[in-house]
């Protein structure tokens, strides 16, 4: 403790709908299993609105944050492999019991007693936090904090469950939505060897989205029947829908091509299916829940390498409440990050 602060400050959900209390707490040592992180930066992600309804049953009080970016602080008992120094992420994945089926797949995002940073366990609104061993992830040591803490969640999202859907390149992949999660997939398209479709309600993105590397742009608000519009470009063989209302997607499947794939990474709750086309030309919908601390890793190398751009608004911590009701609202361009500078 003697190099560390008796107290530091966060930012913390005291109450079901209520705002975030920026507080000192004192100053605990990581436990058995755990790394104690110096937070450089966290991402606000809409997700974060489960730890302020306590959708998961976690309970009060509650600091959000799950693209967490900082250096080690302390380890405690039994973490191998990490020390003081290393520059360490705390994604969405928080920690697996490495016992049930889903662990033993590998799939240890999917465990059936997953630990979730800022939801079921505090995470990174504050100066410092902690991690667990097993799924922390290794941050490369050159890249910027805030631009990178929401590749920890938006990013690893649209980058692993794109290819995990095993589309090959020279497809058509249409991108839905161009917000925080779709101006990542754009690009992350792009690189993967696809032929880009962007999709968006607002004409006036078109350049945006060309900019980011969509080859054909589709304006949802002028184009009619948008399935028709995607035929007439001869079908997609995948949809990447990262921001659907809750209207029917029944449209955007009728603009697959034969065996297309319809990827739902948005979150609009249930929506009504037509099943004839789905029948007709064998499509499929599928969904996939971001990744394990090996996927966040993929993810963040493939962002460097291909120099994928993370647009993001920054916030000081004191200013938390104003991130968190700006990325709500959606007037945030493109993720609001939170800098414990």
């Amino acid at each position: 403790m003697s190099n560390l602060p008796e107290t530091y400050k966060r930012a913390t959900f005291k109450e079901a709908g209520g705002p975030l209390t920026i507080e000192s707490v004192n100053m605990e040592l990581p436990a058995k299993g755990q790394i104690l992180a110096k937070v450089e930066a966290c991402g606000v992600c809409h997700s974060d609105i489960f730890a302020q309804k306590n959708a998961y049953g976690a309970g009060f009080p509650r600091v959000p944050g799950h693209e967490v970016i900082g250096h080690v602080a302390a380890v405690g008992e039994d973490v191998q492999g990490w020390k003081v120094g290393d520059r360490i992420g705390g994604p969405w994945h928080g920690g697996h019991d490495g016992t049930c089926k889903a662990c033993q797949k590998g799939l240890f995002q999917m465990c059936d007693n997953e630990a979730i940073n800022g939801i079921t366990r505090d995470g990174g609104y504050g100066q410092y936090c902690t991690l667990r061993a097993e799924a922390a992830v290794r941050i490369p040591t050159n890249v910027d904090a805030a631009e990178y803490a929401p590749i920890l969640c938006a990013g690893v999202t649209v980058f692993n469950s794109m290819r995990n859907m095993r589309v090959p390149p020279g497809s058509t992949v249409a991108i839905q939505g161009l917000g925080g999660l779709g101006h990542l997939a754009l690009q992350y398209a792009n690189k993967f060897g696809y032929r880009v479709v962007a999709l968006s309600r607002h004409g006036k993105k078109e350049k945006f989205a060309r900019e980011l590397g969509a080859h054909e742009y589709i304006d949802e608000s002028k184009a009619g029947d948008l399935g028709e519009a995607l035929q007439r470009l001869g079908g997609a063989d995948m949809i990447v829908v990262t921001a659907p209302g809750k209207q029917s997607l029944t449209p955007l499947l009728k603009g697959l091509g034969c065996l297309g794939k319809l990827l739902i990474l948005g979150v609009p709750g249930e929506v009504p299916l037509d099943t004839i086309p789905m029948i007709r030309y064998g499509l499929s919908v599928h969904a996939w829940p971001s990744g394990h601390a090996m996927d966040s890793e993929d993810a963040i190398a493939f962002t460097e390498l291909e120099h994928i751009n993370c647009m993001v608004e920054r916030f000081p911590l004191e200013k938390a409440n104003e991130a968190f009701d700006a990325m709500l609202k959606g007037i945030v361009r493109f993720r609001a990050v939170i800098t414990m500078d």
